[in-house]
């Protein structure tokens, strides 16, 4: 029985267009690499919010598009997946891609980040942008 995923705003007004498609989505790719989905959140945020986050649990003080928290035990998946709207709006453009496209990646690179792969130096980082292409073909 498939585990839930859920997408909530904190500090935007950003609704995900697609929710069930997204989730269904999100389903087959962590079934494609031997997982199934416990409980997993998507919060869609503002860049101050995503910013404070940083801070506080990751002593970073810089702004990003994504954050990963696992709770994973397991082979369920389970974690807190935030994504900065306004970074991923400004990855869009500065890639000349539709925000959608982007908005997707950035989905997947936190489920992927769940999964075991990192982006840590140039090699993991190569396979972590080849693993996102493959599922972005999937959608």
């Amino acid at each position: 029985m498939p585990g839930s995923i859920q997408f909530f705003n904190k500090g935007t007004t950003f609704k995900l267009p697609s929710p069930r498609k997204t989730s269904n989505w999100i389903h087959k790719i962590a079934q494609t690499e031997g997982y199934g989905i416990g409980e997993l959140n998507y919060i869609f945020c503002s860049d101050k919010f995503l910013l404070g986050i940083n801070q506080q649990y990751l002593d970073h003080d810089t702004f990003t598009d994504i954050i990963t928290f696992d709770l994973s035990e397991g082979d369920f998946i389970e974690g807190e997946i935030y994504i900065s709207i306004p970074r991923v709006r400004e990855n869009s453009r500065i890639q000349k891609v539709s925000f959608h496209d982007e908005l997707d990646r950035v989905i997947i690179h936190g489920l992927l980040h769940l999964l075991g792969y990192s982006d840590k130096g140039p090699r993991k980082k190569a396979l972590m942008r080849k693993k996102e292409d493959a599922c972005l073909a999937l959608r």
